[in-house]
């Protein structure tokens, strides 16, 4: 099998089940008990963490120090902007200048966390800028206003990795950047080269994109700098184990970001708390299934049958061959 790309996940899941890991009863875990417990999956290399939430506590140096001991390599930060209320009305698009300002400053104190704990990659989600009336915003401005604070943020520190994150609402009724078309206008009215995407499966999804188009899409336009793998119905952020409701989906994703050539991690952002599932299981199951995933991929790629049909968008032929690739000869 080809080499695996390297795997890191969602941070926070990793607090639920805690009986399953800790001894004391109503055990609340902490960043460092986080990282141990994530430590423990077979085969997960990285984690992300969230700021400013994870590094209330350790510095960025004791953060690096803890990764090291533990085996963990830094994938990246990403920017919360929840850490206060005003925030609910926007960060980079928020009405008042000094707000905006604030959340333009809490990004760049983010960069240089993260440059000092050794990372090189930021995710910024928007989630916050939008609008959920009719008549409640002023579109153009709003767009200005989030292009202007992306371009600064990129400007900071341009040998630092900016990704962004899109998703087409929540907790907004609206998202400015809802998904990968609008997102990659932004990026070119910046004009930043640090900037790219990050795509979430399960945000294609209920944007209404297929993944594999909007990945080939951002590698043609832009970078592709994250890959956020789940799953769900298509209707809300389910996080759902990779390839669970859509396992042909995946499997073409991985297959365009592959032949891309993109070489960052794999990240699982999935939510075992949600239903109080073992995290420990969860993320090995992920693993697991993208490893059966790539060894599909294999199979696929030992001829050039596929990439002669898709040229010639025989689709009835290529099910075919995808399928016996999955399940065998019937």
């Amino acid at each position: 099998m080809g080499k695996l790309p390297a795997f890191a996940t969602r941070l926070n899941g990793f607090a639920t089940r805690p009986e399953l890991f800790w001894t004391e009863p109503n055990y609340r875990p902490g960043l460092p008990d986080l990282l141990r417990r994530a430590a423990s999956v077979p085969g997960l290399g990285a984690v992300d963490l969230n700021y400013p939430d994870h590094l209330a506590g350790p510095s960025a140096a004791e953060l690096k120090h803890l990764l090291d001991e533990l085996g963990l390599r830094l994938n990246g930060f990403a920017m919360r902007y929840y850490s206060e209320s005003a925030f609910k009305a926007g960060a980079f698009s928020n009405p008042d200048p000094a707000v905006r300002r604030r959340a333009i400053e809490l990004t760049k104190r983010g960069i240089d966390a993260l440059r000092a704990a050794g990372g090189d990659l930021m995710t910024i989600w928007l989630g916050q800028d939008g609008f959920d009336h009719p008549f409640q915003a002023d579109h153009a401005a709003l767009w200005d206003l989030v292009v202007a604070g992306l371009g600064e943020v990129a400007a900071h520190d341009p040998g630092c990795q900016i990704s962004i994150e899109y998703k087409p609402d929540e907790p907004r009724a609206c998202a400015v950047l809802p998904n990968a078309a609008t997102t990659l206008l932004a990026i070119a009215a910046t004009g930043a080269s640090n900037l790219g995407v990050t795509l979430d499966f399960a945000h294609a999804l209920y944007a209404g994109e297929s993944p594999a188009m909007a990945a080939a899409l951002i590698m043609r336009q832009s970078r592709l700098m994250g890959v956020h793998l789940n799953d769900g119905y298509g209707q809300r952020d389910d996080g759902l184990m990779v390839g669970a409701v859509h396992p042909v989906q995946t499997l073409e994703l991985l297959r365009t970001i592959r032949r891309g050539g993109y070489d960052g991690c794999l990240y699982f952002d999935t939510f075992p708390d949600v239903a109080g599932l073992d995290p420990v299981a969860e993320c090995a199951a992920n693993i697991g299934t993208v490893g059966a995933l790539y060894r599909i991929l294999d199979r696929l790629d030992a001829s050039n049958e596929l990439a002669e049909l898709l040229l010639r968008q025989d689709a009835v032929a290529a099910q075919r061959i995808v399928q016996r690739a999955m399940y065998g000869d019937a």
